[in-house]
């Protein structure tokens, strides 16, 4: 099937589709439960597969969550909703009767949608709002981030997560021209502090420290990591996509640790990566990296 057609909504990519229904390993019988549904796609590709199992689709973000209810409504029978992060996996799982799973997807990326939605202040490329919340009921935004934060506090930020060794320069900009409001205007005051030097636009990466920030994502992928191999049945299978080193790194290092204590196998012996043709068909998925255990 063409995993990027949906009836409603923006075109939208499942990442490494084919190779994380493979690691899933789907049962008819199943329950499983997808923790970023996104706009459904992985949802649907998971429901499709089943028959008296159901699969939990999970999200922070509510308008994404409605979009993929309606990207799922021929398999509404075996899909259920629940809008919550991934420390929340206990309470989703609480609420429809369960407490251990055959199968965990996370996909780490942000979604098309979400990159595409100017107002959501994600984009760079986008001018909109500087605001970067995926839980929209989240009090904490960018723009506070930028606008509020000490000058060294914001370099440290922006090199810790955003792993750019031009930090300093790019907060003393920012510093100087507070207040900033919206995201195409922190991306110029960045590219006027650090010229572009290659494809990727110089902001990128502070970009990417602000919405960790205000979105709490590793904190939440430590709870991930904590809790998912905590639900799996025996057999179960765990597999994460993340498109960042800094979560790559995370989730390698707890798949060792777990299969060194002997609760799990990490399937996975080299991260598995998108084909040439996928990453032809959808150039966002180049960075993408999948890693898949199994409890034992």
């Amino acid at each position: 099937m063409n995993a990027s057609l949906f009836a409603e909504g923006p075109r939208h990519y499942s990442v490494l589709w084919r190779e994380s229904l493979e690691y899933l390993a789907i049962r008819p019988d199943g329950v499983y439960i997808d923790l970023t549904a996104g706009l459904g796609g992985h949802t649907r590709l998971i429901a499709e597969r089943l028959r008296q199992g159901f699969v939990i689709a999970c999200d922070r973000d509510a308008e994404s969550l409605e979009l993929a209810r309606a990207n799922t409504q021929d398999v509404a029978a075996r899909v259920r909703f629940f809008h919550g992060n991934f420390s929340d996996m206990p309470k989703a799982l609480l609420q429809y009767g369960v407490s251990e799973v055959d199968g965990v997807l996370a996909d780490l990326g942000v979604s098309r949608f979400q990159l595409s939605s100017g107002e959501r202040g994600f984009s760079l490329m986008e001018d909109g709002p500087l605001d970067m919340r995926m839980d929209r009921t989240a009090e904490v935004t960018a723009a506070d981030l930028v606008n509020q934060m000490p000058e060294k506090a914001l370099a440290d930020l922006i090199y810790q997560l955003g792993e750019d060794r031009r930090s300093r320069r790019i907060s003393r900009a920012i510093v100087r021209d507070r207040p900033i409001a919206t995201t195409g205007r922190l991306a110029r005051v960045i590219e006027e502090a650090v010229p572009r030097t290659g494809k990727l636009h110089p902001a990128t990466q502070t970009f990417m420290a602000l919405r960790l920030t205000v979105n709490g994502e590793l904190e939440e992928l430590d709870a991930l990591l904590r809790l998912a191999p905590a639900h799996l049945r025996v057999g179960g299978r765990f597999v994460v996509l993340t498109f960042m080193s800094l979560e790559d790194r995370k989730v390698k290092v707890a798949f060792q640790s777990l299969a060194r204590g002997g609760s799990a196998r990490i399937l996975t012996k080299h991260v598995v990566k998108p084909t040439r043709e996928e990453i032809v068909e959808n150039s966002a998925s180049r960075s993408a990296k999948l890693r898949a255990l199994e409890r034992t």
